[in-house]
């Protein structure tokens, strides 16, 4: 059904629902990551997360470092990974 503002859900009917993209689209945690538990990667510190943890990316992939600093380039080993992030730690 139809609302006053010419919007509808998926269902046809009023409200609910967020718009995902279109359908067939599968969220974030349903992607291939660029990393798995066990790899080492080296990569660029690019910033710093408020407990201290560097952050760098990897194919777009947030990777959380313990102990990295802004700026420094590291080699490191992925010890979790989850839907959105992975964690690694310093190895050179």
């Amino acid at each position: 059904m139809e609302s006053e503002d010419g919007n509808y859900d998926e269902s046809g009917h009023e409200g609910g629902g967020r718009d995902r993209g279109g359908m067939g689209m599968k969220p974030d945690y349903f992607l291939p990551k660029p990393v798995k538990v066990g790899d080492e990667v080296e990569v660029d510190v690019i910033s710093v997360a408020s407990k201290g943890d560097g952050i760098a990316k990897k194919d777009g992939f947030v990777i959380f470092i313990k102990g990295a600093k802004e700026g420094y380039k590291v080699k490191v080993r992925i010890t979790y990974v989850k839907a959105r992030f992975a964690v690694g730690d310093i190895i050179s």
